[in-house]
């Protein structure tokens, strides 16, 4: 999933998020939703459903109770803080527009690490580690280690590196996508419900003595880093297809090939984990895989191009967005047939370049899609929708007060699609028969993920200013409302949002660059930046930029992964 465009260059848990959601941003939380398309845009659905939760309960072996910890209420436990992916953090009480300035608000700390951190930093509070409960940041590095930090004294509690005896980090593949090493890449995922305290599912590359590359699935206790579950599992699936790397009509995962760069999910007790190629090279298809939480076995794996080749899970970093029952991604440039069966799926099973939904029961398989009516040429141009992510939408209703199911997304040719998640359009030559579509708004290439707050999309585009498109009656705006005065370069930027409830609202953003930024907006007009982190000198600098970081709030704090570690910020004393 290169770009032939643009160079590489240096919580609360689910069920509480969605209940605040509910009741204090007025989501109507409808089950079901009407088929069909529409000129217009948005949807109900994902976001306003508690089956969403991704730290369902379930036994643990042989290691713990399954009892775990208590969640608190800002537990920030998987990637842009819920299965949906809206990046909303609703229980900030400490940071508002009004002491998020220069002169309140800073650098307070740096949590060095032995790599770069390109995965979101998690949290949870009221970990026991040596005895005492402590609010715990959890860091990973390229350099296969994971870090536990106090939240409030910055001070280490543990460390653990996740590499095997006589094995290193993996080279960068000839790629600079991921450079120089590859190791941990993806944003973990947290489940407090399993073991004694809890367990953090990561997944590391390394390379033995031999030069064999290796991908692992490791289940970590929260309070000390120990391995769970029987842990770490070698990574392996075939999957029947003729398609790249094949034979006797299997198709087989080479774990050289790929990296594990989209974030972990964890729905209904299964860990999610998707599959991106080294810069276009080699031979690869596109897998998805299931892993049991509870004992990690492997309980589902897919090529969505098995008769085909590429067709990766990029996402810039971003995980699977899930509804509860289904999980949607976005499809890098691959094979896709466009010749359909009687119920319009390709007929060879390759959906390369495509909005995807999957089942995740009784097998984990392609449930619909939406497939651009030029798919075949973007993926030809390297202009997919693969480079950006997707997000499911709370449960909105439209103008005759049917509740909508929608999810929304965009990659490199610039333009937002919003599918209607009961119907999604599947391929059409001449047209795409989605819900909406807006052309034309986003001057670059989308590199990372919107995030959604109070009936707002935020969408950071490269080389863009980030901007806001309300919805109303189940539509997008078709111009965005607001947006801020700067621009962001590559790869553009994934915002995050804080607010208590309904109240204080800041969109935060991260700028890549040879001198990094972060930076804090009101949420309801972009154009009044409250704070960036150059402002002060050199006080808030933290170094150059990390190419996909996506900024976690929690507890008073925002979260900044860089080249060697976490920047720090808060409310200065």
């Amino acid at each position: 999933m290169k770009s032939t465009q643009y160079l590489d260059q240096n919580a609360i848990t689910w069920r509480q998020l969605i209940s605040a959601s509910l009741v204090i941003l007025g989501c109507a939380a409808c089950s079901g939703g009407s088929g069909g398309t529409s000129s217009s845009s948005n949807a109900s659905g994902g976001a306003g459903s508690s089956s969403g939760n991704g730290n369902t309960g379930g036994t643990t072996a042989p290691a713990g109770t399954g009892s775990g910890a208590p969640s608190t209420v800002g537990d920030v436990l998987t990637y842009h803080n819920d299965p949906a992916r809206t990046g909303q953090y609703l229980a900030e009480t400490t940071l508002t527009p009004a002491n998020v300035n220069p002169t309140e608000f800073g650098k307070v700390a740096f949590l060095a690490a032995d790599g770069k951190v390109d995965a979101q930093p998690l949290y949870a509070g009221n970990v026991p580690v040596s005895g005492a409960a402590h609010n715990v940041v959890y860091v990973v590095t390229e350099h296969a280690s994971v870090y536990a930090f106090d939240a409030d004294t910055h001070v280490q509690l543990w460390h653990r590196s996740l590499l095997g005896s006589g094995e290193t980090t993996s080279d960068d593949r000839h790629c600079g996508q991921i450079t120089p090493e590859i190791g941990i890449t993806s944003t973990p995922v947290i489940d407090r419900t399993r073991g004694t305290a809890g367990i953090l599912y990561a997944v590391a590359m390394s390379k033995d003595a031999g030069g064999g590359i290796h991908q692992r699935l490791h289940a970590l206790d929260l309070s000390t880093g120990a391995e769970m579950l029987g842990g770490p599992t070698e990574i392996a699936a075939t999957y029947p297809g003729t398609g790249a790397n094949s034979s006797n009509g299997v198709t087989v995962f080479d774990p050289q090939q790929y990296a594990e760069r989209e974030a972990l999910t964890l729905v209904n007790g299964n860990v999610y984990l998707a599959w991106t190629s080294h810069c276009d090279q080699g031979t690869y298809g596109g897998w998805v895989m299931a892993y049991s939480a509870d004992t990690l076995s492997q309980t589902g794996a897919l090529n969505l191009t098995p008769n085909g080749t590429e067709g990766s899970v990029w996402m810039s970093g971003a995980g699977m967005a899930s509804d509860g029952a289904f999980l949607y991604l976005l499809d890098a440039n691959g094979t896709f047939d466009t010749t359909l069966t009687a119920q319009g799926f390709p007929a060879g099973g390759d959906y390369g370049n495509a909005f995807l939904k999957l089942s995740t029961s009784p097998t984990l398989a392609v449930a619909d899609y939406f497939a651009t009516f030029d798919t075949v040429a973007q993926s030809s141009a390297d202009a997919d929708l693969g480079s950006g992510g997707a997000l499911v939408l709370p449960d909105l209703v439209d103008a005759n007060g049917t509740a909508r199911h929608l999810a929304v997304g965009a990659g490199k040719d610039s333009k937002i699609y919003v599918v209607n998640r009961d119907a999604m359009g599947k391929f059409n030559p001449s047209a795409n028969l989605i819900w909406q579509e807006i052309d034309g708004q986003l001057s670059g290439g989308v590199f990372g993920m919107p995030a959604y707050y109070n009936k707002v999309v935020y969408f950071g585009s490269v080389g863009d200013n980030l901007k806001a498109f309300p919805e109303t009656s189940a539509l997008l705006a078709t111009t965005p409302t607001s947006h801020s005065a700067g621009t962001f370069p590559y790869p553009g930027t994934t915002p995050s949002i804080s607010a208590n409830g309904a109240a204080n609202a800041i969109v935060w953003a991260a700028e890549n660059g040879a001198v990094g930024a972060l930076h804090a907006f009101n949420a309801s007009d972009l154009g009044q930046e409250l704070y960036n982190s150059n402002q002060s000198g050199t006080r808030d600098t933290f170094g150059a930029g990390n190419k996909f970081i996506t900024p976690m709030i929690a507890h008073g704090h925002v979260y900044v992964g860089t080249t060697n570690g976490v920047a720090v910020f808060g409310l200065l004393k």
